[in-house]
């Protein structure tokens, strides 16, 4: 089969559609992918990319054609939306031209952010009268007010009606969280184009790497946050909670990076927290099962706005599969998938109090508890979120 990826973001950039693009040329497939220069999250165009370098190329026997952008810079509002935008219309002329030279069965369309990246895709559509997969990764508009602070109601108008011209014109909705079937039907009635698709984990997360050396953990009880510290990550309220527990034996480790890290380390210095909050700043994919081995318990939070309440963030799926307990503040699908798994704790969304007594709990919980829980988190990612399955059920969905 011949397939058409299309997405903002591709290898060197560090996101799923990589795995999926070079796993089906493994099993067979002729694989395009139209994306744009590699610019995140540095926020600049990657080591030997650029206007006039490697727009065209293959890697793993997949052919990539990269489109004119803006990049991201510093991530502010101004220089995401000339990102966005800037991709949206390069690619859709190259989407033209991609059309009318080659000859394709079928699109996938990646969006983790932003909607529009399924113009293009349409584009192919039209001309070539084959069906979209739409892999819906980030609900719009609501992810634009909940993690953009968009609060104009005219924009977020505007995008909602791009949003359902897209689900629209998508042949079949892929959803890796369960609760997103009632966002996309609040736009229309697409019921019967959804299809579950969940997030795998990926391999490398399942290898410690003896070689590996990393920062020392201090004693007591670690609590460790891997990835994004960003505002949707809810850190005010998780400083608020370890106010609370000032001069306990309790630590929380953040091991990424975001724009809410220097937050981080500005809160513990002004209250003399800096014995129990560490920020080890961003590492590699491939280390992170180093860090999840010698942290006690793995926690994540949300904030409490209904698109997170829909979501299982991708780090969940990841803690599960690391076979340590998961602590989480958080609501609806997430705090669901940790109780139906029966891997761990979750106290509701923005409640720092009932974080701090959780925190409290699990450091005077007996050890052979703990890992009873994360066995079970290990037990349910491998019979539910295994790369070959995930891809297996992709390509049932083509049939």
């Amino acid at each position: 089969m011949r397939v058409l990826i299309v997405t903002q973001y591709f290898y060197p950039e560090n996101f799923k559609c990589n795995d999926m693009a070079f796993e089906l040329k493994k099993r067979g497939h002729e694989v395009t992918v139209l994306t744009g220069i590699p610019n995140y999250p540095k926020g600049k165009f990657f080591e030997g990319y650029g206007v006039f370098k490697k727009r065209t190329e293959t890697l793993k026997g997949v052919k990539i054609f990269r489109t004119l952008l803006i990049p991201r810079g510093e991530g502010g509002g101004l220089r995401l939306a000339l990102n966005f935008l800037s991709y949206t219309f390069f690619a859709s002329l190259k989407a033209i031209w991609v059309s009318l030279r080659y000859k394709y069965d079928v699109i996938i369309v990646h969006e983790p952010s932003p909607i529009l990246v399924g113009v293009p895709a349409i584009i192919v559509k039209k001309i070539q009268k084959i069906p979209i997969y739409f892999w819906v990764l980030d609900l719009w508009p609501e992810s634009l007010s909940a993690a953009g602070g968009i609060k104009n109601k005219r924009i977020l108008h505007l995008f909602g009606s791009i949003t359902r011209w897209i689900y629209k014109n998508s042949d079949v909705l892929l959803i890796g969280s369960k609760g997103y079937r009632i966002s996309i039907n609040e736009k229309g009635d697409f019921d019967n184009r959804i299809k579950y698709f969940p997030n795998w984990v990926e391999d490398t997360l399942t290898l410690n790497n003896s070689d590996f050396e990393a920062p020392t953990f201090p004693s007591g009880f670690n609590i460790l946050v891997a990835g994004n510290m960003g505002d949707a990550q809810d850190l005010p309220h998780i400083m608020e909670a370890m106010l609370l527990l000032k001069g306990k034996p309790i630590n929380i480790i953040f091991v990424g990076d975001g724009r809410k890290r220097k937050y981080v380390e500005d809160f513990a210095k002004r209250n003399q927290l800096e014995n129990q909050i560490y920020c080890l700043g961003r590492y590699p994919l491939w280390a992170m099962p180093y860090f999840f081995s010698k942290a006690d318990i793995l926690f994540m939070a949300l904030k409490d706005e209904p698109i997170f309440a829909l979501t299982v963030p991708s780090r969940l799926q990841a803690y599960m599969s690391s076979g340590k307990p998961i602590a989480a503040m958080i609501n609806g699908e997430g705090a669901a998938l940790i109780n139906d798994a029966e891997c761990g704790w979750s106290v509701p969304a923005e409640n720092p109090d009932a974080l701090a007594s959780l925190f409290e709990f699990l450091e005077s919980t007996d050890i052979t508890i703990l890992r009873e829980k994360g066995q079970n988190g290990k037990k349910y990612s491998e019979a539910n979120f295994k790369f070959a399955k995930c891809m297996d059920n992709l390509e049932s969905l083509f049939k």
